[in-house]
């Protein structure tokens, strides 16, 4: 497994994300990354994807089918769906504060 130090990971998880961006920088597979947080206890970043999360969100109000947004994400349609059942749900719970 690949020498990466608790310090160098957390910087690497900031800037490039994910696991697989990650294992590719240095030659290993996203699960041998996925094992190295799982040792150092650093937990993956959970708003990787916000930006696009939004984007597709917002599209999707606008009037975009989702069809045209999956292609556009290179992503199912079940999982732009998905996406954007989510957003709802967020928005939702911000309102009702």
């Amino acid at each position: 497994m690949a020498r990466i130090s608790k310090q160098q990971l957390i910087k690497l998880q900031a800037k490039y994300k994910t696991d697989d961006a990650i294992g590719n920088l240095f030659g290993i597979t996203r699960q041998a990354v996925h094992q190295l947080r799982n040792k150092y206890s650093v937990g993956p970043l959970s708003d990787k994807h916000a930006d696009r999360d939004t984007e597709i969100a917002q599209a999707y109000k606008s009037g975009i089918p989702g069809t045209k947004l999956s292609k556009k994400f290179k992503m199912s349609v079940s999982q732009v769906y998905r996406i954007i059942r989510g957003a709802a749900a967020m928005s939702g719970k911000k309102r009702k504060k």
